[in-house]
């Protein structure tokens, strides 16, 4: 049977536990030996099937207790309580790597890892961000508070500026790298203080990133 076709293009901010150069970014194991993340994407021109995501947000809390792709992590996703009942199948699905190629997006990744996958529950998702600022803000009522900054260099007090490229990334090409804190209160809590940032925008179909 075919896949759905769907698309999703928009703005992502993402924190984890690790050190601001995320070693998992260059094949390398997690700062702290384990990986506790947060995840929020807003989709600004997107379907699933005939069904239109624009404007729509979801996002997920994460957390493996070695490296990723050793598994046996916990996951819950938290879609925008805007959705209707087929946005919100619609983007559940995505977030857990359906319709789509093995291991073509990161969604797929984190799910195909995650042994425990909590009910996802709708929410309010307020989420501002500026990538190139490398500033964000995201509140879901009761579940969830994070924001984003630049990294101020010590040497200088002044913000630093580095991106990380990857041509064959399964998530984006191009991310913008800062400071993030996250605490979560829901089914998978964090408690995320000045570690890594993430601000990227990204284009994605059922087989990966779109170039």
């Amino acid at each position: 049977m075919a896949q759905i076709d769907w698309y999703l293009e928009g703005v992502e901010f993402s924190n984890c536990n690790c050190n601001y150069g995320c070693p998992c970014q260059f094949e390398d194991l997690p700062t702290h030996g384990n990986c506790k993340a947060f995840n929020v994407f807003r989709v600004d021109k997107g379907h699933f099937g005939d069904v239109r995501l624009d404007g729509l947000c979801v996002a997920g809390t994460y957390d493996w207790p070695g490296p990723v792709f050793e598994g046996k992590g916990a996951m819950q996703i938290i879609v925008d309580e805007r959705a209707d009942a087929r946005q919100r199948d619609a983007l559940e699905r995505i977030c857990k790597g359906e319709e789509t190629d093995e291991a073509a997006t990161h969604w797929w990744v984190f799910h195909a890892m995650c042994s425990t996958v909590h009910p996802a529950i709708a929410k309010p998702i307020q989420f501002d961000v500026d990538i190139v600022a490398r500033t964000a803000k995201v509140l879901i009522p009761d579940v969830l508070e994070s924001s984003g900054r630049p990294i101020i260099s010590p040497a200088t007090g002044k913000p630093h500026r580095v991106r990380i490229d990857i041509p064959d990334g399964i998530e984006f090409l191009m991310a913008e790298i800062g400071s993030a804190s996250t605490k979560a209160h829901g089914a998978v809590p964090l408690e995320l203080n000045d570690s890594y940032g993430q601000f990227a925008k990204i284009r994605q179909n059922g087989h990966g990133v779109v170039r």
